[in-house]
């Protein structure tokens, strides 16, 4: 009986740090999360290729300029 107990108070604070750590983590990320290590935010669009105009993602013209392309 106690064990039953035990085991399903564990689950509750088990699931409920799940979710609070999640939540949290959504809520206000660490910096490192919110943009790579050239400093591009991971959720932004393409954008226009100045060369061709052909829509790129942003971290492969920020490579090309950095030096760094494919």
């Amino acid at each position: 009986m106690i064990a039953r107990l035990l085991m399903r108070l564990f689950v509750a604070l088990s699931a409920l740090a799940t979710i609070g750590g999640l939540g949290w983590m959504y809520a206000d990320p660490p910096p490192g999360m919110r943009a790579d290590r050239d400093g591009v935010p991971h959720l932004s669009p393409p954008v226009v290729d100045p060369s061709g105009g052909a829509a790129i993602p942003l971290a492969d013209l920020v490579r090309h300029f950095k030096g760094g392309g494919k």
